[in-house]
């Protein structure tokens, strides 16, 4: 007599849902395991770009730097002029690209004269009627020009012109802030930036000025006795404010970009200042 084994007495339906628990199971591992690998690799490539950025960030900061140590050289032939060229070279794994630029060679709206910032105006804005407005507002705005200030401490031509404020009587603390002059609008105020600065001279450098300060420098020549040449803006001569603009190219095409604006050369602590510094990373 033949003795028949436990499991072939065992119902075919049971034996088929013990089947289908088995395969869910290995499914369901064997999604465990597809997740964890990608949570892995993400992990693994996130961590990647990480240290891409972090490695073109440390770049660029090297850059700005190396730039300012370049232009403290003793030999002045080798120093890189303050011209808008660029200049490249390599540092760690990145590779860097150098701008600098002159920015005694902008306009300074808390110390330029209001017929400088009324020739700069009309070059940008075409408008000589507005451009003359919008100077007295920023001479205004800067304490350069007393305007009125009533009692009840709400000017009268900015309530006309909609606004709950007053221009304060001081210094700009940001070119952005000319955007709450009375009637500057956001057009004309981006197409002023590029000729802008907080850091240079009341006259600036009309020998390494941009076409535009160009232009206006050469308007307020016209109607006024030649301004006395420039000096340095903290008032030495040998003093120079170059604007550095560094972007690095890093492993795994990580791109960082650092502008700064220094001040260096006789008479400044350290021999150099970092006045403002802005990153940008990408």
């Amino acid at each position: 007599m033949t003795r028949r084994q436990p499991w072939r007495g065992a119902p075919r339906e049971s034996r088929g849902f013990a089947l289908i628990i088995v395969l869910w199971a290995f499914v369901l591992i064997s999604l465990i395991v597809i997740h964890l690998t990608a949570s892995g690799r993400t992990e693994l490539r996130i961590a990647g770009n990480l240290a891409a950025n972090a490695a073109a960030q440390a770049a660029a900061d090297g850059a700005i730097y190396q730039a300012i140590f370049n232009l403290l050289d003793p030999q002045q032939d080798d120093r890189w002029p303050l011209d808008g060229s660029t200049h490249e070279f390599q540092v760690a794994n990145s590779r860097v690209t150098v701008l600098l630029d002159d920015e005694a060679a902008r306009i300074n709206p808390n110390t330029a004269s209001p017929a400088l910032l009324e020739a700069l105006l009309g070059v940008v804005a075409g408008n000589r009627e507005e451009a003359a407005e919008i100077a007295l507002a920023i001479g205004e705005w800067v304490g350069a020009r007393k305007g009125s200030r009533p009692l009840t401490g709400i000017n009268p031509d900015y309530q006309a012109a909609g606004l709950d404020y007053g221009p304060p009587g001081e210094p700009l603390e940001s070119i952005e802030e000319l955007g709450r002059v009375r009637g500057m609008t956001p057009d004309l105020l981006e197409a002023l930036r590029p000729h802008l600065t907080l850091f240079g001279p009341a006259v600036p450098d009309a020998a390494t000025a941009d076409p535009v300060v160009a232009a206006a420098l050469a308007e307020v020549a016209k109607t006024s006795p030649a301004p006395a040449l420039p000096l340095s803006p903290a008032g030495n001569p040998g003093v120079l404010t170059p604007r550095i603009s560094a972007t690095a190219q890093g492993p795994g095409n990580a791109v960082a970009t650092r502008f700064a604006v220094a001040r260096l050369g006789p008479g400044v602590p350290r021999g150099y200042v970092v006045l403002a510094w802005e990153r940008n990373a990408d």
